[in-house]
């Protein structure tokens, strides 16, 4: 069996073989052009190398998808992603790939076996359905910071003018509001910005309606979705993005395992009898973290026992410390409700102000 190692960029591949005896039997950068990697690949085969008889490891990036597709189709046994290894103090692809290939040399024994690989945390692979949640949520969130910013020129041009409080109703962007806009008086420049302003907010409020539709299409067919969406407020679209981003729930053994998967955990620094505990590991994707930090307002307010329970740490430890805690709370309740296939119960909501029922725990 041959052990391959991918260090992956966008215009080369540096590629690293190692044989069964752990020696470098080949270093070679390919471009990523489509011809150029098929040539690689069949060069391997083509130098009495077996389908199925050599596995690939690749560090986990934003384009990993393609070159995964293609190693499977050439008859790779196994493509494995995985996260970054520790970084060394001198870097070149050269030897990261070279490292790469080494982890998989190192547990070519566990790799025979279908175990678990050790040295390495690999990379969960979504499947079509998920990637496709993922993208489209991400992009609503893309949609949706284009036209605040969008919004934000607009409200400059008229604080340039001292024209913000003329507007004929409270809410800055309301059909009379967007009417008055597009009527009013400015300088020549200043009325050509507002005008290429308008028309950008008109573009990506329809977009963003376009994208929400679908949201709403996709949140629908999800039972996991309608299950999350129990709790208090959360919409389609941060529902369909938890559910996506998480997977199948039984990769998580314990209901801290999803916080601690999305970052929210604290970070620690002990030995000895030195324990100290720093600030949140942040590990999991920021996009995650953005939506749990919105969905704490909704849960303080549609859930009075978990607002007594905020209070509580609040007085203690400040308004930050207790709103991520909050965060956390809501990532354990969301691994109970997914793993027992239960509904939201609020905090308290069996018994006492300090008792908390098995969703929410």
């Amino acid at each position: 069996m041959l052990f391959i190692g991918i260090d992956q960029h966008k215009r080369h591949l540096t590629i690293c073989v190692r044989d069964d005896q752990g020696d470098i039997a080949l270093r070679r950068q390919v471009s990523t052009k489509s011809e150029e990697i098929g040539r690689f690949l069949a060069s391997l085969q083509g130098g009495g190398v077996e389908p199925s008889s050599y596995v690939a490891v690749v560090e986990v990036c934003g384009f990993n998808g393609w070159l995964v597709q293609r190693l499977e189709e050439w008859g790779c046994r196994r493509v494995f992603v995985i996260c970054a290894p520790d970084r060394i103090r001198q870097k070149t692809d050269r030897r990261d790939a070279a490292k790469l290939s080494e982890l998989l040399w190192i547990n070519r024994d566990r790799i025979a076996a279908g175990q678990r690989l050790v040295h390495v945390s690999e990379v969960y692979r979504a499947t079509e359905q998920e990637q496709y949640d993922r993208q489209l949520t991400h992009l609503r969130y893309r949609l949706g910071r284009a036209l605040t910013r969008s919004k934000n020129s607009i409200k400059g041009i008229l604080r340039r003018h001292n024209l913000e409080q003329e507007c004929p109703t409270k809410g800055g962007f309301t059909q009379a509001a967007l009417r008055w806009l597009r009527g009013m008086g400015l300088p020549g420049l200043d009325r050509q910005e507002l005008d290429m302003r308008l028309a950008e907010y008109d573009l990506y409020a329809q977009q963003l309606a376009e994208v929400a539709t679908m949201i709403e299409k996709r949140a629908a067919k999800n039972a996991d979705v309608r299950r999350i969406r129990t709790m208090p407020k959360p919409g389609a679209y941060t529902a369909l993005a938890l559910v996506a981003h998480i997977g199948p729930i039984e990769r998580f053994p314990h209901a801290r395992s999803l916080s601690n998967y999305f970052g929210i955990t604290p970070g620690c620094r002990n030995s000895g009898d030195t324990d100290r505990p720093g600030n949140i590991t942040k590990a999991g994707h920021p996009f995650i973290r953005f939506l749990l930090a919105q969905m704490v307002l909704h849960a303080l307010r549609g859930d009075p026992g978990l607002r007594r329970w905020y209070q509580r740490v609040k007085r203690r430890r400040g308004s930050k410390v207790a709103r991520v805690a909050v965060m956390r709370r809501l990532c354990e309740s969301i691994w109970h409700m997914l793993s027992k296939k239960e509904d939201y119960l609020p905090v308290g909501c069996r018994g006492g102000e300090n008792q908390v029922c098995r969703s929410a725990a």
